[in-house]
């Protein structure tokens, strides 16, 4: 089974397509170097959790993310650390621009998100196979 990776008793290919938007909708990546930043934040949170980022494009009020993770951690996690590495390491760097655009309070992203899992198989392959057991 390639493509799959291995834990201690798993094999296992976990992979989602997340979206960010960006607190009332501001369209905060307007530059080249906004978004470049906020894509390498993005990308450093992932590494420091253990996630790989697979793809990830921006538009000016939010972004894209395809990423890969381990079965032992929570879609919910993934979002919340991943938006709060990212919240700080923007306003680290971007405190006098983020102020001008929500005052004190150090916010970046909305608090929902869209999340979808992806696979290498559709649902109806899926389901014609386990149809077909026993």
């Amino acid at each position: 089974m390639d493509g799959y990776n291995r834990g201690g008793h798993s094999k296992y290919s976990m992979k989602i397509h997340i979206i960010f938007v960006t607190k009332y909708k501001k369209k905060l990546f307007k530059t080249d170097e906004q978004v470049a930043e906020v894509k390498q934040f993005v990308h450093d949170g992932a590494k420091k959790y253990g996630y790989t980022i697979i793809q990830m494009e921006t538009d000016k009020d939010h972004i894209h993310i395809l990423l890969e993770y381990s079965p032992k951690v929570s879609v919910s996690d993934i979002v919340k650390q991943l938006k709060q590495y990212s919240t700080y390491q923007m306003w680290k760097f971007h405190k006098s621009y983020l102020t001008t655009q929500f005052w004190k309070r150090h916010i970046l992203w909305s608090d929902g998100y869209f999340v979808c899992s992806i696979g290498q198989i559709s649902q109806e392959i899926i389901e014609k196979y386990i149809q077909n057991q026993g």
